[in-house]
């Protein structure tokens, strides 16, 4: 039994890409919208925010000396391609969608508004938000919490490759500690990489959960929307 009722799911663009590294991989792809099928159905409000990392990475183009602004804008764009394509998965699935962007883009997805989203979901369709926030300098996980509160959702569900937070990197250090709860003050004093600290602290003043979780093994999102113990909880008050 869902214990939310509206939810919003952070994606990475590399959801889309499979163990291959490919830019899209079918497989994924029908596996990923199968799993949101399962939740849609259960009747639970469901967004979505997807980054763009598979096609192409803002932060990393900057480093290597692009203009921050005009790498930020590439990566917005490759996230409205991975919109797309999600949306395209889903709709094979059954699901209407709509995609809503911070960015103006005519014929391929439709401006974002607050009241629509809400209204849409309401009525039954996945919402795919696309375009980050609009403006450079953010990520797309600060983006995430900034619709999750838009749209006043009740948690925020992260989807990852790793089974929640460790206390230090589980890949080089194999004694790293994953916590089953944490307090959203503690993620951002321990500097662990969660979310970005804007996208924790607006959780955190929101009043938002965050659920931490490896997307990839199968059923551990509809675990995580019944409640059951999967990953990692990113709350106000662990004994709350």
């Amino acid at each position: 039994m869902p214990v939310y009722k509206r939810i919003l799911l952070k994606l990475s663009g590399e959801a889309l890409s499979g163990e291959h590294g490919s830019v899209f991989d079918s497989d994924a792809i029908t596996s990923l919208c199968n799993q949101i099928r399962t939740v849609h159905d259960l009747g639970v409000e469901t967004a979505v925010v997807v980054g763009g990392g598979n096609i192409f990475r803002g932060l990393k183009a900057s480093h290597d000396g692009m203009n921050r602004v005009t790498a930020d804008s590439m990566g917005m764009l490759a996230t409205m391609i991975n919109g797309l394509a999600l949306q395209e998965g889903l709709e094979r699935t059954g699901i209407e969608s709509r995609i809503l962007s911070s960015r103006a883009v005519e014929e391929l997805t439709e401006p974002f508004n607050q009241r629509y989203a809400i209204q849409y979901l309401e009525q039954g369709n996945i919402v795919i938000f696309v375009g980050g926030t609009g403006n450079p300098f953010f990520s797309t996980d600060s983006a995430a919490s900034l619709r999750a509160a838009q749209i006043r959702a009740d948690v925020v569900l992260k989807g990852t490759k790793v089974d929640g937070v460790y206390d230090s990197d589980p890949v080089t250090n194999h004694s790293a500690k994953k916590f089953d709860t944490i307090t959203f003050n503690e993620v951002l004093n321990r500097d662990l990489l969660v979310m970005d600290a804007t996208a924790i602290a607006m959780c955190r003043e929101n009043n938002i959960p965050i659920v931490v979780f490896n997307l990839i093994k199968e059923g551990t999102l509809i675990r995580a929307i019944n409640g059951e113990p999967v990953g990692t909880v990113v709350k106000e008050n662990v004994n709350g």
